[in-house]
């Protein structure tokens, strides 16, 4: 591959990665507009149908953070690895006595729960206003359940090492999020 090439690859790289958030936007739009369908925003309780599936994705995400608490602690005894100086200090393990793949492993568990973590808590504040205005049960079962199914295959591609369920899982999860977003914008002009 020339320079030149290789410049053009990193260009369009480089787009597809600017123009991939504003291609899941559109496609949450659409689907919110043509499929699941809006109303004006009306505030309200929710349903207990849509109660229910935050009960559901709310175990499933709970579910998830107890799967990268559970690996990191398994992965940690694996290698003698400790969380605390004062752990160290009472093994009488040592870092330094630690092979490089644990701590890749630790890395990649930490990476997982930190990345699980973030997109959990925008999840978060976006269901609890979403779940105020009266969704449409169809969104709301897609938009909430889709988010704790992907973040649970996004866990999966992460821990495996797999980057194409990990991409794929993400995107999901970034749908599903962008899918809440759009349907309250969209709700307050509809």
């Amino acid at each position: 591959m020339t320079d030149s090439q290789s410049a053009n690859s990193g260009l369009s790289t480089k787009t597809l990665v600017k123009a991939y958030p504003l291609g899941i936007l559109i496609v949450s739009v659409v689907f919110n507009y043509f499929v699941f369908g809006l109303s004006p925003l009306l505030v309200s309780l929710p349903s207990s149908q849509v109660a229910g599936i935050v009960i559901v994705a709310a175990v499933l995400l709970v579910a998830n953070h107890t799967w990268l608490m559970t690996a990191t602690e398994l992965s940690r005894l694996r290698f003698n690895m400790h969380a605390t100086p004062e752990e160290w200090e009472a093994s009488g393990a040592s870092p330094e006595n630690v092979p490089e793949e644990g701590w890749r492993e630790l890395e990649r568990h930490h990476n997982a729960h930190r990345n699980a973590t973030e997109n959990t808590v925008c999840f978060a504040i976006l269901v609890g206003i979403f779940v105020m205005i009266s969704p449409s049960m169809p969104a709301s079962a897609v938009w909430i359940l889709g988010f704790a199914i992907a973040r649970l295959g996004h866990t999966f591609g992460y821990l495996t090492g797999s980057t194409s369920l990990r991409g794929a899982f993400m995107s999901l999860s970034l749908l599903a999020m962008y899918g809440l977003a759009s349907y309250l914008v969209l709700s307050l002009v509809a």
